[in-house]
């Protein structure tokens, strides 16, 4: 009978540990362009605590524990409004989403990094939505020079989840290709099939950590401030399964994109989860 219940849990928890942290009903593909099938509030953070203020998005639903997070940075010389859907949106799916802003519009993409890892630490010890953000499970993200802020960070942060870089881009562009060499973090870079110049540079220079590359066909620079499904629906799965473990999201970017309409180029490292 010992042996039985021993076996017993042992294998729930080698299940709880294969499942990762999983939240939310299995998936489909068109369910990733639609609101996801948490309810969820906001919260605004004024400026101070080293940046500049934003938006927590946060599922209301307490009874699956807490959720995963994710620090997403505006473009040089705009505001947390432009990026405010993809909060909106991503905390339906079951993250903590905080949308923020930089203390100055024009800061460089090395305060902007700064102020992205205050303000996870921000989200995750003082804020009013810490409770339901799980600390260990913390992903940056980022258009332009956000999403260049977000990359540098990220190599400076190796205890992160992930990384994305949206359409990441800075006058310096050799010294991040530089420091994507020694990143640890897995990285997605999402770019625009006409935006130039393409950040292609940036995720060829990414060592040894998983990532991947999606270029969104007929798109600039401006994409993910523009609403992009595209740009949406490849984030949900890349977050899940690096930020929640979710082997149930792998189908949708391994070995190729389960829906690549709208995609004119897309490389990985697959597999990512076995």
């Amino acid at each position: 009978l010992l042996f039985a219940v021993l076996a017993s849990m042992m294998g729930v928890q080698a299940t709880s540990l294969a499942a990762g942290y999983q939240r939310g009903p299995d998936p489909a593909t068109d369910s990733l362009v639609n609101d996801g099938p948490f309810a969820t509030e906001n919260v605004k953070i004024d400026p101070g605590n080293g940046f500049g203020g934003g938006t927590i998005y946060y599922p209301t639903d307490t009874s699956q524990g807490t959720f995963g997070g994710i620090v997403i940075g505006p473009g040089f010389s705009t505001g947390r409004g432009y990026y405010e859907w993809i909060g909106a949106k991503l905390a339906t799916f079951g993250f903590v989403a905080f949308v923020t802003d930089t203390n100055n519009l024009g800061d460089s993409v090395d305060s902007r990094g700064a102020q992205l890892l205050a303000a996870a630490d921000f989200l995750t010890q003082s804020s009013p939505a810490r409770d339901r953000v799980d600390g260990s499970r913390m992903a940056l993200s980022g258009h332009s020079a956000g999403g260049a802020a977000a990359l540098a960070a990220a190599a400076g942060r190796p205890g992160l989840a992930t990384v994305i870089g949206l359409a990441p881009g800075e006058p310096d562009m050799g010294g991040l290709v530089q420091a994507m060499s020694g990143l640890k973090v897995p990285a997605m870079i999402v770019a625009g099939q006409n935006d130039m110049p393409a950040p292609k540079e940036l995720y060829d220079a990414i060592g040894s950590a998983p990532k991947s590359y999606v270029q969104i066909a007929g798109e600039g620079h401006g994409f993910p401030a523009g609403g992009s499904m595209v740009m949406f629906r490849n984030m949900v799965p890349w977050l899940k399964v690096f930020v929640d473990k979710d082997t149930r999201y792998t189908q949708f970017l391994c070995p190729g994109l389960a829906d690549s309409s709208g995609v004119s180029q897309y490389e990985n490292t697959c597999p990512f989860m076995s």
